[in-house]
C-alpha cells in the first residue's frame, strides 16, 4: 500500500515535464496551467471552476479546458472524481496505477491512495464473473478527520 503524501511531496510541474518527454508528448501552455491549477487547488475542481481561474489569465475556451483534461487524465497525471464530476492532480504520476479516494462529503478534500490490494480483489472478482473492467477508480465517501471533530 502506498503512503498517503503530505501535500509539499506531490509532484511539480518539472515531474510533470520530464513524464510527458518521457512519453514523448509535452505540455502546452494551456495544459500546463490546467496542471498547475489542480496542483495548488486545496480539493477536487471542476472543468468549469478551472476555466473560471483561467479566464482571468488568458482567454480560455471551455473546449480547450476539455481538450488539456483529456491530455493530464491520458497521461497519468490527472484523475476525475466522477461523484464530483471534478478533477484533482495524481499524486504518483511517474507510474501507471489504480487509484482510491476518500472523498469529505462536508468540506470536499479527496485524498487518493493506491492500494494494490484492492484492485487485485477487483481483478480477481472480475475474472471469476467474465467482467471486462473499462475504468478503474474506487471512490468513498464520508467525513475527513477534521469534519469528523466539528
Amino acid at each position: 500500500m502506498q503512503e498517503v503524501e503530505p501535500r509539499a511531496n506531490r509532484p511539480s510541474l518539472d515531474d510533470a515535464v520530464a513524464i510527458c518527454r518521457q512519453a514523448g508528448t509535452r505540455l502546452t501552455p494551456l495544459r500546463r496551467r490546467v496542471l498547475a491549477l489542480l496542483l495548488e487547488a486545496d480539493g477536487p475542481v471542476t472543468a468549469y471552476g478551472l476555466l473560471d481561474r483561467l479566464r482571468a489569465e488568458r482567454s480560455a475556451t471551455p473546449a480547450g479546458i476539455y481538450r488539456s483534461l483529456d491530455f493530464l487524465l491520458a497521461n497519468g497525471l490527472a484523475h476525475r472524481l466522477e461523484s464530483r464530476k471534478a478533477f484533482v492532480a495524481c499524486v504518483h504520476p511517474d507510474h501507471p496505477h489504480v487509484s482510491q479516494f476518500l472523498i469529505c462529503r462536508s468540506c470536499g478534500t479527496a485524498v487518493e491512495l493506491e492500494d494494490d490490494r484492492i484492485a487485485s480483489v477487483v481483478g480477481e472478482w472480475s475474472r471469476k464473473l467474465g467482467f471486462q473492467v473499462e475504468a478503474e477508480t474506487l471512490e468513498v465517501s464520508g467525513s475527513c478527520a477534521d469534519c469528523s471533530r466539528s
